[in-house]
């Protein structure tokens, strides 16, 4: 058996009758459309799916003046400093955000 790999930057197209098809499906209601050959799929199938679990933010390079004891504080722990800094920023922005 061969091996096809494909690029990101160069997919392979779709044919004109597959492009007929999708903009048919794309015009029509979600009540039009004949789910029935999909099984069910509630939380009962997925017991150990996380949320999330592959979702890596994009980073930003920032310069940032911070006080020289809060600087002191985050690298006392050792290695990993910026991390600490972004959860903890994280969690400030999430519970920010949750309050409104």
């Amino acid at each position: 058996m061969s091996t096809v790999k494909y690029k990101r930057d160069n997919p392979a197209g779709l044919s004109a009758q597959r492009e007929d098809e999708l903009r048919a499906l794309a015009k029509k209601a979600d009540g039009e459309i004949d789910y029935s050959d999909i099984p069910a799929s509630g939380d009962e199938r997925w017991p150990d799916a996380v949320r999330g679990k592959f979702y890596r933010p994009l980073k930003t390079q920032a310069s940032v003046r911070i006080d020289a004891d809060v600087m002191e504080w985050l690298k006392r722990p050792g290695k990993g400093y910026q991390t600490r800094l972004n959860a903890i920023l994280r969690e400030a922005m999430n519970r920010d955000l949750g309050e409104k």
